[in-house]
């Protein structure tokens, strides 16, 4: 059965709430993370299956994320995800991940993949909007009408259908299944992999505003280059 913790806010966004409102990080129990470059991840997830956790062929170092596009603690982590790829050139592999109750994320998810046979960089600029746009598409009839925007902006025609056969939502239900065998809890859960490592195969990042690009730096420094 699906823990749904995974719907709570992430660690630190919990410290962040904590600050705000004047009360110590030691009250809520949580560790005080230190800013030291290679400061060594958190543990995170007990990882059943780790085949989803590598770089795709020809890279050393890859950004693997799990999401769901209605997760508010997802569209916060987009930006710093996004940022990071570019400033590292590295892969940003992103899985679908959903949260049962979320009533528009998987309709956003197939749309994403339709985008993504246009152009993978298309399918990526959609669920970046998405996440940048999430307050304001709070139903199905904002998600497409957020769409069909989305299409006209492109100049790409969107079809009256589209997944007629259901291919797309299958390969969407594929990921989330997979994110399952994984042994994932939460969205997003994030990991910096690595091939050929002199470390871990795989980093777990708890907080991609603090912890992503230390992370990076890590996998890059064990792995001998990107």
């Amino acid at each position: 059965m699906l823990n749904l913790s995974y719907d709570r806010p992430a660690i630190g966004g919990l410290r962040r709430i904590a600050a705000k409102s004047g009360l110590a990080v030691a009250l809520l129990g949580l560790p005080v993370i230190g800013t030291a470059q290679f400061a060594p991840p958190s543990t995170g997830p007990q990882v059943r299956d780790a085949s989803a956790l590598k770089p795709p062929a020809g890279a050393k170092v890859a950004i693997v994320e799990f999401a769901d596009l209605q997760c508010p603690a997802c569209a916060h982590a987009n930006t710093w995800l996004k940022a990071a790829a570019a400033k590292y050139k590295i892969p940003w592999i992103r899985h679908d991940f959903l949260i049962p109750s979320h009533t528009w994320s998987r309709n956003a998810s197939i749309r994403a993949r339709w985008f993504d046979t246009q152009s993978a960089a298309l399918g990526d600029e959609y669920r970046d909007e998405v996440f940048a746009s999430q307050a304001s598409i709070y139903n199905l009839a904002m998600l497409s009408q957020f769409t069909e925007k989305f299409a006209e902006d492109h100049h790409v025609k969107l079809p009256f259908a589209v997944d007629p056969d259901g291919k797309l939502e299958a390969e969407v239900q594929a990921d989330n299944e997979l994110s399952k065998r994984t042994g994932l809890t939460q969205t997003p859960t994030i990991f910096v992999v690595t091939a050929g490592s002199t470390g871990s195969p795989f980093h777990f990042v708890a907080d991609a505003e603090h912890d992503l690009e230390p992370a990076i730096q890590r996998a890059i420094s064990e792995a001998g280059g990107k």
